[in-house]
This record gives C-alpha cells, structure tokens and sequence, in this order.
C-alpha cells in the first residue's frame, strides 16, 4: 500500500511587483518565492520597502503591477486573461483569512480581554462558536506563555505581554503564513526575548514565516533566507551566513556594517 505525503500549503510567489505612493517608487518590480514552511527575513534601511512588500502579501497595500499569489490563489484579486480585477472587500477578507500578521504596534482591542482579542475573528468569519473560540485562545494563550492573562485588559499588559496576545490572535485563524512586520521595535529591550522566544518557536512548527525585523542576531538564527532590499529593489537573497557575513554587494556590506 503506498501512502502519499500531504502537500504543505503557504508557498507564497511575489512576482515582479511595483507599488508607488504620490509618486514615489517604493517598490521596484520585485520578486520572491517563499517555500511552504521556509523562515524569510526582510531586512534593509528604513524607506528601503520591507513594510510595504509585506503588506503586499495579504493586500493590506494594493500593487501597482505584478501580483502575488499564496499557492497559487491571489489574496486581493481575479484573473481574466491577462487582467487582474480587484475583489470585493468580503472575498478579500475571506482570502485575507489564510495570512496572520503581526505590527510592531500591537493594535488589540482595548475594550476586549486577551482571550476576547483572540476569539474576535473566530467569531466574527463564524468559524467557531464564542465558547469554542474563547476555549481555542486559552490554548493560544498558554502557548506564547500567558496562561494566567486570559481576563486581562491591554492596559493591564506589559507591551512584551501584549504582543504576545498579538501573535495567538493571528494564530487563531490558522493561517498558512504569518508576517511578522518589525514585531520587536515598539518593546523596552528586556521585554523583547520572550517574544522572540515565541517567533522562535513558530519557526521551528514548519509554519511559513516572513519576518522585518532590525534583529539581526535572531535574523542570523531562525532564516533559512535572508533577503536585502534597498531603495525598493532586492539586492541580496540567501543564507545568512553569506548575506551577514560574506555578503556579495557593497549596498549590503554598507548596511552590515553601520548596524553591527
């Protein structure tokens, strides 16, 4: 009897892609393809287009040309032809569902407890009844290590704690990808290893995983790939002991040195 392995799902294939704002080019005819369970670091000087190509994945930022796929699916658009149309926003946010995203800024719901932070989008794409759904965030929450936070408010949070309720949200859903955009700046330095600890951990799951971060030590140890833009364009993309260390192009080399 032959047995077949399951297809692994969240290859993602950014495939030359553009976006300006007011006139700026911000990206610059991009592209990347991302391997179902691979660890993808972004990193570059600031305005260099990390945030907006990630944003790009989920359709957060719309493309001025190129598209991006999630295993072959777009998140914000249908083909005809030759012809990308953009959805209604009910289908993009039902598409949206397969990409989980974590800002630097948190942004939970302050009137909702840490366990209704997480529950809120279970309930609301009615995937799970409330009770389910809150029973599913105390699981989430005891796995970034919060067990005993689940009725509390934000404010009641350390900024560390609050991302960390920020990540189990973007776990609820199940997603095939998770972007992490710079998820560490906005935190004091001793609050930011035990959300690295957690970022770690999903690293190690097999999830999808592309991550901004100015980490580059933790860059160094969690990518499989290390991607550097600059100025909108990819200038390097590979291993991180050869885009840290012995990195091919004077732009990174610049970049490598003035933060290390």
């Amino acid at each position: 009897m032959t047995t077949t392995t399951p297809v692994q799902s969240g290859r993602i294939v950014i495939d030359r892609v553009s976006r300006s704002f007011a006139g700026h080019r911000v990206l610059t005819n991009v592209s990347l393809t991302v391997e179902p369970g691979e660890v993808v670091t972004l990193i570059g000087p600031s305005g260099s287009g990390k945030s907006t190509l990630l944003r790009t994945i989920n359709h957060l930022e719309t493309v001025d040309s190129g598209s991006v796929t999630i295993d072959g699916e777009y998140i914000g658009y249908r083909r005809h032809g030759n012809r990308l149309h953009e959805l209604p926003a009910r289908e993009v946010l039902r598409r949206r569902t397969r990409v989980g995203i974590v800002f630097q800024n948190f942004n939970l719901f302050p009137h909702l407890t840490a366990a209704e932070n997480i529950a809120e989008a279970p309930v609301a794409l009615h995937r799970l009844p409330k009770d389910a759904a809150l029973a599913r965030a105390a699981e989430l929450l005891a796995d970034v290590g919060l067990a005993d936070k689940a009725h509390h408010y934000p404010r009641q949070l350390s900024g560390g704690q609050q991302q960390r309720v920020a990540i189990a949200r973007a776990l609820a859903l199940d997603p095939d990808v998770l972007l992490f955009d710079e998820p560490t700046s906005a935190l004091d330095p001793e609050l930011v290893g035990d959300v690295l600890a957690v970022i770690r951990g999903l690293a190690d799951s097999g999830t999808t995983l592309i991550i901004v971060t100015h980490e580059i030590g933790f860059a160094r140890e969690v990518s499989d790939r290390i991607v550097f833009l600059s100025d909108g364009e990819i200038i390097e993309d590979g291993p991180p002991e050869q885009v840290l260390t012995h990195p091919t192009h004077q732009r990174t080399r610049r970049f490598i040195d003035s933060i290390l």
